[in-house]
C-alpha cells in the first residue's frame, strides 16, 4: 500500500501561480495569429459578449469578479445582505440562494402542468392522466383561456383537491372562477387549511394583455386576498405574472423590473386595505419565463428573490421576503416548424428553472405553439421534470449554481439592471400608469426590434427554423387552442419572421405542386464547395426555398443546362475564394445566358466584387447578413404571394 506524505495534497505547489495577466498574454498571442493586435485587458475584452440590458459576459471569471457589497442603506439600490458579495443562506434574507432553508432537497419543485382544453370532460381526462403520472399540481385555464367556469367541477372530477394544488388562470373571470373553486373545496369536504394553490387574480396582467382593467377587478382581487389571509392559509390570491412582458419581447431585466413594480403596487393596495406587509407578501405568487439560456434563467430567478427581499426589507418585513416563484418554459422560444426540437429547449429551460430555485415549474409541451397538446406531448413535458428530479437528482442540491463567480456576477448585474428599470417605472407612476402611458410598450418594442435584427441575421440561431430547416418534414397538426385576448401588449415569437416566409412557400406549394427553388451552382471538388453549399442550402430553406444541388459540381460549360433542368428560378454560386477567382465570372455569365433572373454568390467578394458584378452576380449572401430581407426579396422576385 502506498502512503501519501503529509503534503500529498500540495502538489500544485510545484507549479507557478497562474495570474490573470499571464492568461491575457496567452489570449493576445492567439488573437495576433488572426490579425487582431491587442494585449492586456483589451485581449480579454475582445472575447467578451454583450447581452441585452447592457450586460457583458466575460471569457474568464475569478474571485476578483465576485460581486461587491451592494448594500447602501438606500431604497435606490437592490442592496445585499451580509458581508461584501455574500449571497446569504437558503431560507434567509436576501433569499438569493432559495426561499426555503432546505432548498429543493426534500421534494424538488412542484411539477405544475398547464391545461387549456375548453371541453371540461376532455380536460378532466388529461388532468387525471397527468396527476396519475408524476404531475403534482394543476395550472388551469378558465373562461376564455380554457374550460368555462361552469365546467370547473367536471374538469376537476376525481381530483383530490386536498392533495393536488390548483392554480387558476381565468383572465377577467378570475372572480367567478375563484368563487367556484372555493365552492368545490367546501362541497368536497376539503378543510380550509388544506386548500393549496393560487386563485390567479391578476388585474395588472389583464391590463397588459388586453389594455383594459376596471376598478372592480382590483377590489375583487383585494377581497380575495383578505379572504385567503383570514380563512385559507395555503391559498394565495394574486398572481404577479411577468409572462405578458416576456411575450411582448422584454429582456430579462425588463421582465424582472415589471414584476417588481407590479408586486410593489400590490403591497401598497393590500396594506392600504388593512393587511400587514407580511400578510400581503404571503398573497403573491410571481411567475417568470424560463428560457434555453440556462445561465440567464438561473441568474434571473436568483436576482428576482434578491430584489423582492430588498423590497420586503425596505417595507420593514425582511423575513417575509421569500418570493414564491412559478417558472414557465418560454412560449417565445417555441417554434411551429420542427417542433420536436422544442423538447430540447424545454429540457434546458426546466433544468435552469430548477437550478435557479423555482418553487413550481411548468414545462410547456413541445406542440404548445400549434394548438391543444395531445397526450404524448403532455407525457414528454411532465417526464422532463421527472427525469431531472428522479434520475438526475437535481432537487437534492441546494442552489447548485451558487458560488460560481460567473453566476454570482450575472445575478448581481441583472439585479442592478432590473432595479434601474423598476425605478423608472416607479417614476412614471407605477406599473399601471406605465402601461397606460405607453412607456412599457415603447421600451419593450425597442428591445424586441433589436432582438429581431439578431434573429434576422441569424446571430441568434433557431435550430430547425433559421438553421438546418427540414422542408420535407410534414407539418404537425393540432386542434386550435384558445387564443390570447389581444388589445394590449403585442405577442411575439422568435420564429415569426421565418414562419411568414415558410407560410408563403407552403401556399405556393399548395397552388403549384412545387416549392420555389434555387439552383446551387457548386464549383470545384466537394472539399472546396461543401461548406458554402451547406450554408446556402440552410439559408434558402429557412425561407421555404428548395435547394437543388444536382449535379454535384458545374463549370462554365455545364452550368446553363443544369440550371434549366433544375426548374429553379434563381441560382447561387458556392465554392472557395480561390476557385471563385477562376470560375465565378464565367459560370455567372453562363447562368445569366440560361435565363437566371437572379444570381447569388455565397461569401464575401473582397477585391473581386466589381468583376463578379460585371459577370452577372447580382447579390452576395454572407454569414451575418440579413437573411429575412434576402429571402423576402427572393420570394418577391419569384412572384410567391
Amino acid at each position: 500500500m502506498t502512503v501519501l506524505p503529509d503534503d500529498g495534497l500540495s502538489l500544485a505547489a510545484e507549479f507557478p501561480d497562474a495570474t490573470r495577466e499571464h492568461w491575457q498574454s496567452l489570449v493576445a498571442g492567439v488573437l495576433r495569429k488572426s490579425g487582431r493586435d491587442v494585449s492586456g485587458p483589451a485581449a480579454e475584452e475582445a472575447l467578451a459578449t454583450t447581452l441585452q440590458d447592457g450586460l457583458i459576459t466575460r471569457p474568464l471569471y475569478t474571485a476578483e469578479d465576485a460581486p461587491g457589497d451592494g448594500s447602501s442603506g438606500s431604497v435606490s439600490s437592490p442592496g445585499s445582505f451580509g458581508p461584501p458579495g455574500a449571497a446569504g443562506y437558503p431560507g434567509f434574507a436576501p433569499f438569493t440562494r432559495g426561499g426555503r432553508p432546505e432548498g429543493g432537497a426534500v421534494s424538488g419543485w412542484d411539477v405544475r402542468q398547464r391545461h387549456t382544453r375548453p371541453d371540461p370532460a376532455r380536460a378532466n381526462e388529461a388532468v387525471l392522466a397527468d396527476l396519475e403520472n408524476g404531475v403534482t399540481s394543476l395550472w388551469l385555464g378558465v373562461g376564455a383561456a380554457g374550460v368555462p367556469v361552469s365546467g370547473l367541477a367536471t374538469a376537476l372530477a376525481g381530483v383530490y383537491l386536498d392533495l393536488a394544488p390548483v392554480a387558476l388562470d381565468a383572465g377577467d373571470e378570475f372572480g367567478p372562477a375563484a368563487r367556484e373553486l372555493l365552492r368545490l373545496y367546501d362541497e368536497r369536504g376539503v378543510a380550509r387549511h388544506q386548500a393549496r394553490g393560487t386563485l390567479g387574480a391578476d388585474p395588472v396582467a389583464l391590463l397588459a394583455r388586453t389594455g383594459r382593467e376596471t376598478d372592480g377587478h382590483t377590489e375583487e382581487a383585494m377581497a380575495l386576498a383578505a379572504l385567503c389571509d383570514r380563512e385559507y392559509p395555503g391559498l394565495r390570491a394574486i398572481s404577479v405574472d411577468a409572462l405578458p412582458y416576456h411575450e411582448a419581447g422584454a429582456s430579462d431585466a425588463q421582465e424582472l423590473g415589471c414584476s417588481l413594480a407590479t408586486g410593489v403596487g400590490w403591497l401598497r393596495e393590500l396594506t392600504a386595505a388593512g393587511l400587514s406587509v407580511e400578510a400581503a407578501c404571503g398573497q403573491l405568487e410571481f411567475r417568470y419565463a424560463a428560457t434555453a439560456d440556462q445561465f440567464l434563467t438561473i441568474s434571473k430567478l436568483r436576482a428576482a428573490r434578491r430584489l423582492w427581499a430588498r423590497v420586503a426589507e425596505v417595507c420593514g418585513a425582511p423575513a417575509a421576503g421569500a418570493q414564491r416563484q412559478h417558472a414557465v418554459t418560454s412560449p417565445v422560444m417555441m417554434t411551429r416548424r420542427d417542433p420536436w426540437v422544442n423538447m430540447l429547449r424545454t429540457t434546458v429551460a426546466s433544468l435552469a428553472a430548477g437550478m435557479g430555485g423555482a418553487d413550481a415549474v411548468t414545462v410547456l409541451p413541445f406542440d404548445h405553439s400549434l394548438g391543444l397538446s395531445d397526450a404524448f406531448s403532455r407525457r414528454i413535458a411532465r417526464n422532463t421534470s421527472t427525469i431531472l428530479l428522479e434520475e438526475s437528482h437535481l432537487g437534492r442540491v441546494i442552489d447548485p449554481a451558487g458560488g460560481s463567480w460567473y453566476v454570482e456576477r450575472l445575478t448581481d448585474d441583472l439585479a442592478h439592471a432590473a432595479w434601474a428599470w423598476f425605478q423608472e417605472i416607479e417614476r412614471a407612476g407605477g406599473q399601471r400608469a406605465a402601461l397606460r402611458g405607453g412607456l412599457i410598450e415603447e421600451r419593450l418594442s425597442d428591445t424586441w426590434r433589436e432582438r429581431s435584427g439578431r434573429l434576422a441575421r441569424r446571430r441568434e440561431p433557431i435550430t430547425g427554423v433559421s438553421e438546418f430547416p427540414q422542408l420535407s418534414q410534414p407539418p404537425v397538426e393540432r386542434d386550435p387552442a384558445p387564443g390570447p385576448p389581444g388589445g394590449g401588449l403585442p405577442v411575439v415569437r422568435r420564429d415569426e419572421a421565418y414562419e411568414a416566409l415558410r407560410a408563403r412557400s407552403d401556399a405556393h406549394l399548395a397552388a403549384t405542386g412545387a416549392r420555389p427553388r434555387v439552383f446551387l451552382a457548386a464549383l470545384g471538388p466537394a472539399a472546396a464547395h461543401t461548406a458554402r453549399a451547406t450554408f446556402a442550402a440552410s439559408l434558402f430553406q429557412a425561407g421555404g426555398i428548395e435547394p437543388v444541388h444536382e449535379p454535384v459540381s458545374v463549370d462554365a460549360d455545364t452550368a446553363a443546362d443544369a440550371f434549366t433542368r433544375s426548374g429553379a428560378s434563381v441560382a447561387c454560386l458556392c465554392s472557395s475564394d480561390a476557385l471563385y477567382t477562376e470560375l465565378a465570372a464565367p459560370v455567372a455569365a453562363a447562368l445569366k445566358s440560361a435565363g437566371a433572373p437572379r444570381v447569388f454568390l455565397a461569401g464575401r467578394p473582397g477585391e473581386h466584387r466589381e468583376t463578379y458584378l460585371e459577370a452577372g452576380v447580382d447579390e452576395f449572401v454572407v454569414a451575418g447578413g440579413d437573411a429575412v430581407a434576402v429571402l423576402t426579396s427572393v420570394l418577391d422576385r419569384m412572384g410567391v404571394a
